[in-house]
C-alpha cells in the first residue's frame, strides 16, 4: 500500500491511497452510516460492482447516473444534488464517488456545492481516473456544448486507487488511461523511461506498477501548485489540441485525443522551440505505439478554430499550447491563431 498527500487551497489535505481491495477494507460502513453517507456511480460500474456495495457497504443508500460523457450536464448535477438532499446528508456527511472520470467530475462537483461543500471520498475504478481525473481536485460538467466549463476545486478527503479493477476494463479503456500516462512521461523521465522500456503497455502488471508512480507524480504536481497558477499547467500538455479534436470529432476517448495532441504538440514544438527533436520522435513514437491505429481526423482548419474556445486560452484569437521540448521538459507555447491553424495542419501531415 503506498499513500500521498496533497494540500488544497482550503487547507484540506487529500489522501491518495493505493490498495488492494479498496471496496472491501479501504471503507468503514459503520464509521459512514454514523456520519451520513451515500454512493454515487454510474449504470455501468454499478451492474458491475453492485454486489459488492451491498455487500461492504450494506444500509448506504446508492444513487446512479446514465454511464457516458453525454450525461456530465446540469441535470445529472442536481439529480444527484436532490438524492443527496433525500437521504438527509449533513455538513459532516460523506459523498463517495464509484466509477470513472465522468462519476467523479461530476460527484466532486456535487460535494462542492452541497451545503457549501462536504466531504468526498473517491474510488475511480478507470485507469483514467485513477492516474488523473481522481487527483487534484479539479470537478466539473460540461455545460453548453463545451467541455468542463462549469467547475470548482474540491480537494476529496480520500482517494483509494485499486488496481483490481483494471481487470474488468475493455481494452479500449486501458488506451484511455494510457494517454494521460504518456503525457506524465512527457513530463517526467523516469516515467517515459519505464514506457519506452516496457513491451507490453497494456500488461496488468505493469500498470498495477506504473499507476503510482503517475499518482505520486501528478500529486507532487498539485502539492506544489493546487489552483494551476504555475507548474499545474504542465498537465496541459497535449490537451489543447486534443480537446480541440475531441469537440469536432468526439469518436475516441479522451485519453486517445490525448496521445494524438501529444504526438501533434511534439511537431508543432519541434519547428517552433529550441527542442531535443530525436527525444520528439522517441515521444511520437511511444504516442503511436500506445494509440495501436491512426484515426480517420476532421481537417485541421475545423479543429484549429475548436481550439479558440479551450479554457486555457485568455486573449482573443490566440490558443496557448504546453507542448514537449525535451526529457522531463516542457514550454508554454503562445500562438496567434493563424499560426496555429497552419502548424496544426503541417503537423496532421506528418502523422497521416
Amino acid at each position: 500500500m503506498k499513500t500521498f498527500r496533497i494540500k488544497g487551497r482550503d487547507g484540506r489535505i487529500s489522501a491518495v491511497v493505493c490498495r488492494k481491495h479498496a471496496l472491501r477494507g479501504g471503507l468503514s460502513a459503520a464509521e459512514l452510516k454514523e456520519r451520513g453517507a451515500l454512493v454515487f456511480t454510474d449504470s455501468n460500474v454499478l451492474a458491475l460492482y453492485g454486489s459488492k456495495l451491498k455487500r461492504y457497504l450494506a444500509g448506504i443508500p446508492v444513487h446512479a447516473m446514465p454511464a457516458g460523457e453525454a450525461h456530465k450536464s446540469e441535470e445529472t448535477l442536481f439529480s444527484l444534488l436532490r438524492a443527496m438532499a433525500a437521504a438527509g446528508l449533513r455538513r459532516n456527511s460523506v459523498l463517495i464517488v464509484l466509477g470513472g472520470g465522468v462519476p467523479g467530475d461530476v460527484g466532486g462537483l456535487a460535494a462542492s456545492l452541497y451545503m457549501r461543500g462536504i466531504d468526498c471520498i473517491q474510488i475511480p475504478t478507470t485507469l483514467l481516473s485513477q492516474v488523473d481525473s481522481s487527483v487534484g481536485g479539479k470537478t466539473a460538467i460540461d455545460f453548453c456544448g463545451i467541455k468542463n466549463l462549469v467547475g470548482a476545486f474540491h480537494q476529496p478527503a480520500l482517494v483509494l486507487a485499486d488496481p483490481a479493477f483494471f481487470a474488468t476494463l475493455p481494452p479500449r479503456e486501458l488506451r484511455c488511461g494510457m494517454g494521460e500516462i504518456v503525457k506524465h512521461g512527457a513530463l517526467d523521465g523516469e516515467i517515459f523511461d519505464l514506457l519506452e522500456g516496457e513491451e507490453n503497455l497494456f500488461d496488468l502488471t505493469f500498470l498495477a506498477g506504473i499507476v503510482p508512480k503517475n499518482i505520486a507524480f501528478k500529486a507532487d504536481v498539485v502539492r506544489k501548485d493546487p489552483e494551476e497558477r504555475g507548474l499545474r499547467r504542465c498537465l496541459n500538455l497535449g490537451h489543447t489540441t486534443a480537446h480541440a479534436f475531441e469537440l469536432t470529432d468526439g469518436k475516441l476517448s479522451h485519453g486517445e485525443y490525448v496521445l494524438l495532441g501529444t504526438f501533434l504538440e511534439a511537431e508543432i514544438a519541434r519547428k517552433r522551440t529550441e527542442c531535443d527533436e530525436a527525444y520528439l520522435t522517441r515521444l511520437q513514437a511511444l504516442c503511436l505505439r500506445a494509440l495501436g491505429e491512426i484515426p480517420a481526423l476532421p481537417e485541421g482548419k475545423q479543429a484549429a478554430r475548436a481550439a479558440l474556445f479551450d479554457k486555457k486560452n485568455t486573449r482573443a484569437e490566440e490558443v496557448v499550447l504546453t507542448v514537449p521540448a525535451a526529457r522531463g521538459k516542457y514550454e508554454i507555447l503562445r500562438m496567434p491563431f493563424e499560426s496555429y491553424e497552419t502548424a496544426l495542419g503541417e503537423a496532421l501531415e506528418k502523422l497521416c
